[in-house]
């Protein structure tokens, strides 16, 4: 009995209905349908408009920086410097007369390309554990979850500096580090939904009709258990941002003058007396693009998924 037909039994063993050929009306009327709920969401939500427009903004500058500034993040002008925020100037001007606007914008691509590391790091390896935790069960589920208990017995910063004295200095080391250590919480939550999902009533259906475990995990378990792991992601984006620019402030990332988020907070704190700016609005950047993840990955979690 071929595949295809094992999982068709199934499907019809639990009275679901074939999808509907693309092209038809009933599909066009839904995809209308859809995008009008999608649209009355987000008008109800001008909130998360604002976030939304603060992460593209963010993406933007870190692909596109010249898309914001012309200027030379590395380049000063010493008579310029020291000078507040204006027109020419919209974050002023740090100790060397270089431009603090331009160096946040080109900052961006240094610590969103290390939080992506980071989030990617966690997410498969976290996620990894968790799904062959929870499916595969029995030593092997008590074996890796003892591993997890022990990660999560050790502070995420903590262990987050360990990692990187080991690893050595540099962006990537750092995004490293911060990955692993939120393994745990992603194999948490990963094991967590495979055994909700792997008792559900069409998984069982499924190993009933004779299905193979690899269909059984690929076709049912892994898109039903994605979900909330994913949100999780989106979550743990706005901490290992925060994550990132505190290893960089103390010294780990990339060496100067990179102009890394966590650096310029660090390189601005001994002028704080009469430079405030120096140190308040990269930190502004970092804190706006904290919340604004935060706020998409609560709309996620609840909000969308009680509509």
């Amino acid at each position: 009995m071929s595949q295809s037909l094992v999982d068709d039994q199934a499907e019809a063993a639990l009275g679901l209905a074939r999808p509907v050929e693309p092209g038809t009306p009933e599909k066009a009327g839904r995809g209308r349908a859809d995008v009008r709920q999608v649209l009355r969401f987000l008008l109800r939500r001008p909130g998360l408009v604002l976030s939304a427009a603060v992460v593209v903004l963010v993406v933007l500058a870190s692909f596109w920086p010249d898309l914001f500034t012309s200027q030379d993040p590395l380049k000063g002008v010493p008579s310029e410097n020291f000078r507040g925020p204006s027109g020419s100037h919209w974050f002023g001007t740090d100790e060397l007369g270089r431009d603090v606007f331009s160096r946040v914008v080109h900052g961006a691509q240094l610590s969103l390309k290390a939080t992506i590391i980071a989030v990617l790091v966690a997410f498969v390896v976290g996620g990894l554990l968790g799904v062959v935790a929870g499916f595969v069960g029995r030593w092997v589920d008590d074996v890796l979850m003892r591993f997890v208990d022990v990660l999560l017995s050790i502070p995420a910063l903590f262990l987050s500096l360990a990692l990187v004295t080991a690893l050595g200095y540099g962006t990537v080391k750092v995004a490293i580090a911060v990955g692993i250590a939120s393994v745990a919480s992603f194999a948490r939550v990963a094991r967590a939904e495979v055994l909700r999902v792997r008792q559900a009533v069409f998984v069982e259906a499924s190993r009933a009709s004779g299905a193979r475990w690899y269909s059984v995990l690929g076709r049912h378990v892994l898109p039903n258990a994605a979900g909330p792991v994913i949100v999780l992601a989106t979550l743990d984006f706005g901490a290992s941002i925060l994550a990132v620019s505190a290893l960089s402030f103390l010294g780990y990332g990339a060496p100067p003058p990179a102009p890394e988020w966590g650096t310029l907070i660090s390189d601005g704190r001994n002028y704080l007396a009469n430079a405030w700016w120096l140190t308040a609005l990269p930190g502004l950047a970092i804190a706006a693009t904290v919340l604004a993840t935060n706020r998409i990955a609560r709309a996620l979690d609840g909000e969308w998924s009680r509509r």
